[in-house]
C-alpha cells in the first residue's frame, strides 16, 4: 500500500463561542473533514487527516472559513504537519493500529 504523502491534525478553536455554540462550530468543521473523502480519525482534541499537502492545506484554509461563516468572530487553529514526498509519511493506520 503507499503511504500518503502528507497528514495533518487540524484542531480549531472557535474564539467568543462558548460550550454549545463552540461544539456546534467545531462539528461543521469535522462534518466537512469526514465529507472529503480523505482518510479522516476523530480524536478528542484534533482531528487528522491524510493525503496529498496541496489538497490538505486547501482543506485546512476551508476549515477557518467554516468557523468564520458559522459565526465565530476569530479563531485559533493548532496543526500539525508531517510531510514526506519521496516515501510517503506513515499513515494513520500504521501510526495507531497497535494501540486499538
Amino acid at each position: 500500500m503507499k503511504r500518503p504523502e502528507a497528514s495533518i491534525a487540524i484542531q480549531v478553536l472557535p474564539k467568543h463561542a462558548s460550550g454549545d455554540e463552540a461544539l456546534r462550530i467545531v462539528d461543521k468543521v469535522i462534518a466537512y473533514l469526514k465529507s472529503t473523502g480523505l482518510k479522516t480519525v476523530v480524536g478528542p482534541f484534533e482531528t487528522v487527516i491524510e493525503g496529498d499537502l496541496g489538497i490538505l492545506m486547501d482543506i485546512a484554509k476551508e476549515c477557518q472559513l467554516i468557523c468564520v461563516r458559522e459565526g465565530a468572530e476569530s479563531l485559533l487553529t493548532y496543526m500539525k504537519i508531517a510531510y514526506n514526498p519521496n516515501s510517503g509519511t506513515l499513515s494513520i493506520d500504521e501510526k495507531i493500529s497497535k494501540h486499538i
